[in-house]
């Protein structure tokens, strides 16, 4: 073959080569990660499963019948026709339903939480790496100092504060409307679950701090920064439209594996007693009420316990394939 034909070759494989967007070839290595799409097909479900929880429930999570305490699995209401698919509790509320009500009410609470967050920390982050000096010492300083307190004393402390004294912390009626709109709550119970969002927010914005000042100090150094400077850009516009989206990555990958944190989070706060209280249902205060019952009936802890365990479990392996997918290291 001679040298031009082996040109011409060489052209022609060039030109049918796909051209393929960043948003493509990220997902493109997600999709190669099986464990986190194993993990992506369960938590759709589950999320489509608490969304449609009105629909799917027969029983209401306050529902009372004092003479079918502890029914076995599968037990049908000679009355109704409705089946106890789980079983009762030990003042005969089906399990089932405040199974799936507890779902939609700690899973809102760790996106919420989750979304707070990750929202203070870009803030603070972008600012403290943009500005640096004094700006990214002060910062930067109390960030280092809450993350030496150790914080789950202080997350009893604080949450047991507010949830004796709600008006601590004014919230507006249209917040607890809306977020009483989404746990299908009442204002005064969805204010416990906004304060509990709170508290774990307050602290949880700390590693997205940090991990977005480090990403801004590399990316302030580069000629896009000065480019846009010499076109008359403010260091607001600057930071907002380029130096925040383009240290998105590592805060996606941080949102992802902080959700299976704050699940735990909220269960271990409802399982002490200082989260929301029954006769709200969580996966917390439900696997906290299994103690007093655990010896004579040790299968009643997993009902609640294997969805935090799954979840949590889900949602590091969807933040494992986060991270290699978004990592520009790896290749195809």
């Amino acid at each position: 073959m001679t040298v031009s034909a082996q040109i011409d070759s060489i052209k022609a494989e060039a030109i049918t080569i796909e051209e393929r967007s960043p948003f493509q070839v990220v997902m493109m290595r997600f999709i190669k990660h099986r464990l986190a799409m194993v993990s992506m097909a369960v938590m759709i479900v589950i999320f489509i499963i608490t969304i449609l929880a009105p629909y799917i429930t027969s029983f209401q999570v306050d529902e009372l019948n004092v003479d079918k305490y502890f029914v076995p699995f599968g037990t049908v209401d000679e009355a109704t026709g409705r089946v106890h698919y789980l079983g009762t509790d030990n003042i005969g509320r089906d399990y089932f339903s405040r199974l799936i009500y507890a779902g939609r009410i700690s899973l809102t609470v760790a996106l919420l939480s989750v979304l707070i967050s990750e929202s203070v920390g870009i803030v603070v982050g972008a600012v403290s790496g943009f500005y640096g000096g004094w700006v990214d010492s002060v910062l930067m300083r109390f960030v280092e100092f809450m993350l030496t307190i150790p914080t789950l004393p202080l997350l009893l402390i604080i949450s047991s504060m507010l949830l004796r004294n709600e008006d601590l912390i004014p919230i507006p009626e249209s917040v607890l409307k809306t977020v009483g709109s989404i746990m299908l709550l009442g204002p005064k119970d969805a204010r416990s679950a906004v304060l509990i969002v709170i508290v774990l927010a307050g602290f949880g914005w700390l590693s997205a701090a940090q991990l977005m000042r480090g990403t801004v100090l590399s990316l302030r150094e580069q000629t896009f920064v000065e480019a846009s400077r010499s076109l008359g850009a403010t260091d607001i516009w600057i930071i907002f439209k380029h130096m925040i989206p383009n240290a998105m990555a590592p805060i996606i990958v941080d949102a992802s594996l902080g959700l299976g944190g704050y699940v735990v989070a909220e269960a271990a706060l409802a399982f002490l007693g200082f989260g929301i209280q029954d006769p709200i249902p969580t996966w917390g205060n439900m696997l906290s009420a299994t103690q007093t019952y655990m010896f004579d009936k040790p299968w009643l802890p997993l009902v609640p316990g294997l969805p935090i365990f799954i979840c949590s479990l889900a949602f590091n392996y969807i933040g494992d394939g986060l991270r290699d997918a978004l990592d520009p290291r790896l290749k195809l």
